[in-house]
C-alpha cells in the first residue's frame, strides 16, 4: 500500500486506533482521495479533517461532480479540474 493504484481497488488492513490510521494515510507522497466508511458523525468529521487528500469521500465513492473542482495533493495531482478552478487552470 505504498504505491498509486489506478483501479478499482479496496485494501483492507487491521488498524488499532484512529491515530495509526491517519499516520498510515498521510506518511504516503500521494493523496488524490480517501474513504471514510463509519456509522460515528464525529468519526467522519475528524477523518474529514485529518486526512491529506484532494477530497475525501464519507459513506460513499462518489466524490465527484462535474460544477466541483477535483484536485489531488502532494505528488497526485497540480491544479484541479472541473468547476470555475479547472476552467481557471
Amino acid at each position: 500500500m505504498i504505491e498509486e493504484p489506478f483501479g478499482p481497488l479496496a485494501p483492507i488492513a487491521p488498524f488499532s486506533s484512529m491515530e495509526e490510521v491517519i499516520e498510515r494515510a498521510n506518511s504516503l507522497p500521494y493523496g488524490l482521495a480517501a474513504f471514510v466508511f463509519t456509522g460515528s458523525g464525529s468519526t467522519a468529521a475528524a477523518m474529514s479533517d485529518a486526512l491529506e487528500a484532494g477530497v475525501v469521500g464519507i459513506n460513499h465513492t462518489a466524490v465527484h461532480e462535474p460544477e466541483t473542482p477535483f484536485g489531488g495533493v502532494n505528488e497526485s495531482g497540480y491544479g484541479a479540474e472541473s468547476g470555475i478552478e479547472g476552467l481557471d487552470a
